[in-house]
Parts: structure tokens; sequence; C-alpha cells
């Protein structure tokens, strides 16, 4: 079964952001160490990085008109800040994967939905 872990940032802190360079240089080297962990796990196939949502274009059809508009601009918990997919046997072995990607623990959140395969 494969799996999206869609990466929630809420206030985890980025880095470039004055949250960021609030955490030491170690707690730093361990975030990049455990996102790298995550990455190198047996069956993830990692996303890419994603611009914050205000480089976003949201993309609505009205009446046959394509309307576009700037963001989303979404509350800071619910906007998606990257994801991966994951390969494994069962759902707990992806609970506990999205229990290791740094952003679940340091404000945000991880969701974890199964994929369709066609």
């Amino acid at each position: 079964m494969k799996y999206m872990l869609l990466i929630q940032q809420g206030t985890t802190p980025l880095p470039g952001s004055p949250e960021w360079e609030g955490l030491s240089q170690d707690e730093q080297k361990a975030i990049y160490s455990d996102y790298q962990a995550v990455n190198g796990t047996s069956g993830v196939t990692p996303g890419l990085w994603m611009q914050p949502t205000e480089a976003a274009t949201t993309v609505r059809v009205q009446d046959g008109k394509t309307l576009t508009t700037d963001g989303p601009f979404v509350a800071t918990k619910e906007a998606l800040g990257g994801y991966l997919i994951f390969e494994t046997d069962n759902l707990d072995s992806a609970i506990d994967l999205a229990a290791r990607i740094p952003a679940a623990r340091l404000g945000g959140a991880v969701e974890v939905r199964p994929l369709v395969e066609a």
C-alpha cells in the first residue's frame, strides 16, 4: 500500500525565519538530520520542497471562465509545506514514519492518506 504523508507546517520554524534563527545550531542540525533520515527510509519517495502559500496561485472555473487568485490564504496551521510517498505493508508503519517527521513535533502535523492505485 502507498501512503501520501502531507506535512502541514503549522508553527514549525522554517529556515531563514526568526524562529529558526532562535534555535541552536545543534537543534537546526538535528532537524535537518531527522528529515534526511526520513527521506532515506526504505519505501520512501521524497517529495520536493514547496514555496510558501503566498507564492501559490489558485485556479477556479466559474461560468466557463478561468479565475485566478493569489494564495490560498489559509491559517498557518493548515498550510501544506511538503509531502512524501511511503510504500509499506500497513498503516501503523506509515504512522510511525509520520511521527519521525520534525514538523509533527515542532508545531505542525502530518496527514497520512492512503493512495488509490489503479
